[in-house]
């Protein structure tokens, strides 16, 4: 999500969430839909949203401990012997009293062939090695499909149980908050691929999975997903791009849609890992030196083509993960056992290879699995996996432990504070890393792996946590923020091995909005930046806008970022991303407009504070040049900030949703991305790939540390100096700078000014560079829209010197350079 007071999933308020299949309502059938996301806070007026959830109760968590002291320490997950001769299977769960390990010749639709009860060896961990040559004997002679049986203090064993029968039950839920049911088959969290999603087009129930009287003695083992037994793969994926972060220029993607409607692509490969890695080429030439996916880990989205052109359970954007290590199968033009991790891993080398940096938007805040079905009912629950194996390790839980703490909006958090699923998170993250190439990671909602109980006596006795629950707390080094910065290396500020992290530094409820707030070592998703930018270019008249805060902006946010011992490349500027209207529409559209048919919508939720307007373009005072030039100012605002600017794919030829602002739920030809463009289009793209360049070619734009002294000079449109009074009156809409190329070794000093007026200023130009003068690079006007309004390097158009002046029309911006 991105920032502002928006409802990605507004849900039905006859549950508090349910991420699969349906759901009986008053004995009627109902279809919950997969994907209905959160609120988040709303910024500008730091109203609280929502009344306070339940506060944190008798949560059964393992006090925080220093890091494990490798990755994967406990060698969780399923995994051959170096001779191929036997798989072992280990799994942690605390609480069991007995777990049994199910294997299957196929991942859907057969009983299994043969299966084998686990041992505790200590620690939580329970395991069991299995020759390959019984397997065999089973009947399994290809790929090893796997899933676990778990009981319980809720659920003890009896010898008399079968699958489908209720023997040995006592409770869905007691009052530790175990929910261990041996009739659902579970997922292994450490799976490295995964068989089939929960709902797929042979099941569309979600019963199957479900807790509570209705469904506990169902039996889901057919029917559940299944982690695959992999050899570790020998596929390269090239050779890290060691650039700093200040020098990226991040562009934010949807796998499928970045090709699913490309000609260019072979059809085989469209909407693929292998069709991605064809673009390399394509984001290299615009400029671009990372690629952000979203979220690629396994997520409920078989069934979005089971009804064609309906929005009916669909899941685009993938915020519900289901397997934190395994590759989406759906993205793999190669679905066997082992092809979507060599599908990836040979993407990311095409990427490598082209010097662009791969990152993934990655979810460890909840789960796939959801909450309880309902607020009032906490027996039903979708169990696949983490729930059904240990779910007060893996989840943070209130009333009693008989429900879930929810600040993510999709029903229940992750349990970011408990040693054991830190460690999965640790242990993902290296996966990603180390075995598939990665280059970095956006965190969603990442201020909830902040969260601590704010209790040091907190114990899974206690009735609740003392303090009000769980809370964002950076200065605790037991939380998940921080335990990241010591398991990995951060990239250094000038470049070299490490990751690149990035938190989407909010949530809902609580103190989790923490813009500013998170550790140094961490970058952040700036919202600020976007919500002041927006407003000074399309809220003049309406609210009061400071021309203060915009140099800030332009500066790097260092009101912000500064006191934290942090740099300007630590602000992540954008003016849109996917959560939200596109580039275009910001300066198209007068709202949302989100209940279209097929393929702009229906889409629920979205915020209502989009900051965004049409021009004039309704009310007969604007035209699509007005739009055009809008989108071109903002875009220059990214990229011509201090900061690491990040642009959503499709901005660089102005794609439009036509006003969809929360188009999560839209697999469909409108959300993915095209590449037949109108004159106009192509105009803007040869606009957006001359600024990227531009900003590439200037280090002055890049800096490491703050500007300082002379760097950067602010100024009047009369050409004075801007002073104090000029900052703090809220009646000035217009200003200047200059930054000093020589400071950073740059060949060229620049003058930018910005005109927030709608009706023309007049700047006059300071002194340039001695023996220079002053040059057009672009200006942003109506009157220079076309194929060089951002003009090639050597086609600069002499303006003058000192004193000379330059009338510049409403709304826009102007780039000179000295020479």
């Amino acid at each position: 999500m991105t920032s502002a007071c928006k409802d990605k999933a507004r849900r039905p308020a006859r549950r508090v969430a349910d991420s699969l299949g349906s759901f009986m309502v008053n004995d009627t059938l109902a279809q919950p839909d997969p994907q209905r996301r959160r609120m988040e806070v709303d910024r500008m007026n730091g109203s609280k949203m929502f009344a306070a959830l339940a506060l944190c109760a008798g949560l059964a968590i393992v006090p925080a401990m220093s890091a494990h002291a490798a990755i994967n320490s406990m060698s969780l997950g399923a995994s051959y012997d170096a001779q191929k001769a036997n798989i072992t299977f280990r799994v942690y769960s605390a609480h069991a009293t007995r777990i049994a390990v199910y294997l299957y010749g196929s991942g859907y639709g057969a009983q299994e062939s043969t299966s084998y009860v686990l041992s505790s060896v200590g620690n939580g961990v329970w395991a069991v090695t299995v020759p390959v040559s019984a397997i065999q004997s089973a009947g399994i002679s290809g790929t090893v499909y796997y899933g676990y049986r778990a009981w319980g203090p809720n659920w003890p064993y009896s010898s008399s149980w079968t699958k489908g029968s209720t023997a040995g039950f006592v409770s869905d839920v007691d009052s530790s908050g175990n929910r261990f049911n041996p009739n659902k088959l579970l997922l292994d969290p450490y799976a490295l691929e995964m068989s089939q999603d929960p709902l797929n087009p042979s099941n569309q129930n979600g019963n199957v999975f479900a807790s509570g009287a209705t469904n506990r003695a169902t039996d889901s083992g057919i029917y559940a997903p299944k982690g695959v037994v992999l050899s570790q793969a020998a596929q390269s994926t090239g050779t890290k791009p060691t650039r700093a972060q200040k020098d990226d220029v991040i562009y934010e993607v949807n796998v499928r849609g970045f090709t699913e409607q490309d000609s260019s692509v072979p059809a085989a490969y469209r909407g693929t890992y292998k069709g991605a890695g064809m673009k390399a080429s394509y984001l290299a030439s615009l400029g671009v030196t990372a690629v952000e996916f979203l979220p690629v880990q396994e997520t409920q989205n078989d069934a979005n083509d089971v009804v064609p052109n309906s929005d009916a359970n669909q899941n685009y954007w993938g915020y519900m993960t289901e397997d934190y290590f395994a590759p989406d199968r759906r993205y793999s033009s190669n679905k066997a056992a082992g092809g979507p991790t060599a599908e990836f891993q040979a993407m990311v080398q095409a990427f490598h290879a082209a010097g662009i940096k791969v990152y993934l938007d990655v979810v460890y805040n909840h789960t796939g699995e959801g909450g309880t079905w309902t607020g009032t009912d906490p027996t039903t629950a979708t169990i696949y996996s983490w729930r059904g194996l240990d779910n007060s390790t893996y989840y943070e839980l209130s009333g009693n432990n008989q429900f879930y703490y929810d600040n993510t909006g999709v029903g229940g958090n992750y349990n970011t504070y408990n040693t054991v699923a830190q460690n999965l998170i640790v242990d993902s993250l290296a996966y990603w890393s180390n075995t598939m190439g990665v280059d970095g990671f956006r965190f969603d909602l990442a201020s909830v792996l902040g969260n601590s109980c704010l209790s040091d006596t907190f114990q899974s006795a206690a009735p609740n946590c003392p303090n009000g629950g769980f809370n964002f707390d950076a200065a605790d080094s037991n939380v998940a923020i921080n335990r990241i910065l010591r398991e990995f290396t951060v990239r250094p500020a000038a470049g070299g091995s490490g990751l690149d992290l990035f938190a989407e530094p909010w949530a809902i409820n609580g103190n989790s909005y923490q813009l500013g707030g998170f550790p140094k070592g961490w970058s952040e998703w700036n919202g600020a930046y976007r919500d002041t930018l927006r407003q000074a270019q399309n809220e003049l008249g309406n609210m009061t806008i400071s021309i203060g805060q915009d140099a800030n902006d332009f500066s790097g946010s260092a009101n912000l970022y500064q006191a934290g011992g942090r740099s300007p490349w630590n602000s992540v500027n954008f003016i849109d991303v996917h959560d939200g209207m596109t580039l275009n529409d910001v300066y198209a559209c007068n709202g949302p407009s989100n209940n279209q048919a097929w393929p702009y919508g229906p889409s629920d939720g979205g915020t209502s504070s989009n900051y965004s307007w049409d021009q004039g373009m309704s009310a007969g005072t604007g035209t699509a040049l007005d739009q055009r030039r809008a989108a071109r100012t903002g875009l220059a605002f990214v990229m011509l900030s201090a900061g690491t600017p990040l642009m959503q794919g499709g901005d660089e030829y102005l794609r439009s949703l036509r006003c969809n602002n929360n188009a999560y739920n839209l697999d469909s030809s409108a959300n993915w991305l095209n590449y037949s463009w109108t004159t106009d289009q192509t105009n803007f793209n040869t606009y957006a790939k001359r600024l990227i360049a531009f900003r590439k070619a200037h280090p002055s734009l890049r800096p490491a540390t703050w500007y300082t002294g002379s760097q950067v000079v602010w100024y009047q449109p009369s050409g004075a100096v801007a002073t104090t009074a000029y900052w703090n009156n809220t009646s000035n809409y217009a200003i200047a700078y200059t930054v000093n190329g020589s400071s950073f070794g740059d060949s060229n000093s620049m003058y930018i000014a910005y005109n927030g007026w709608s009706g023309q200023v007049t700047f006059t130009l300071p002194a340039p560079p001695t023996g220079t003068q002053w040059y057009r690079v672009t200006d942003t006007c109506n009157w220079n829209d076309g194929a060089n309004t951002f003009v090639a390097p050597g086609s600069e158009t002499l303006i003058g010197g000192t004193g000379a002046t330059y009338n510049q029309c409403g709304q826009s911006l102007l780039l000179l350079i000295s020479k």
